[in-house]
């Protein structure tokens, strides 16, 4: 046997002799565990959060956080008379025929309050749909105790 075969498995021997001590003294952890000190700060809590939370709740947050990021404001911290720019999800779209005037009224929901969009005068609006993201402005009303944005200016936003 030469030298560096030699000194291989003397190597070899010298850390299962070790290894056999700290069995011995108790000092081995006999069930190795993955080492997720590199993982980003809260990973398993993010990943626990997101496996049992509800897809809705989940959605909100997500909502919530492209409001901060856009520089939009949030549903609920608008208040009536107040000119506004609010970003969210439309929930849902209906024509209402009216006697005086046709609308087209949407359901905008931000992660923290669910906000109307009426278009007077207009039956249909093309991008204007169910799980659309839109940015709307206007000057918030509350009309039977619902925040409402008359004709709002809008910007569809693409989906992420």
């Amino acid at each position: 046997m030469g030298d560096i075969a030699r000194g291989q498995a003397e190597s070899r021997c010298h850390r299962v002799t070790l290894g056999l001590e700290r069995v011995r003294r108790g000092t081995l952890d006999r069930s190795p565990e993955i080492d997720m000190s590199d993982a980003a700060p809260g990973y398993w809590r993010r990943l626990v959060r997101q496996l049992t939370s509800d897809a809705s709740e989940l959605d909100a947050e997500d909502l919530s956080r492209r409001v901060a990021q856009s520089g939009a404001r949030r549903a609920s911290e608008c208040s009536s008379g107040q000119a506004a720019t609010v970003l969210g999800r439309l929930r849902s779209v209906e024509h209402r025929p009216r006697a005086a005037v046709a609308t087209l009224e949407a359901e905008l929901f931000d992660g923290s309050e669910v906000i109307t969009l009426v278009w007077l005068g207009r039956r249909r609006i093309p991008g204007i749909e169910p799980g659309r993201t839109v940015k709307a402005s206007g000057r918030i009303a509350v009309r039977d105790g619902r925040k409402v944005l008359y004709n709002p200016y809008y910007e569809l936003q693409r989906s992420s």
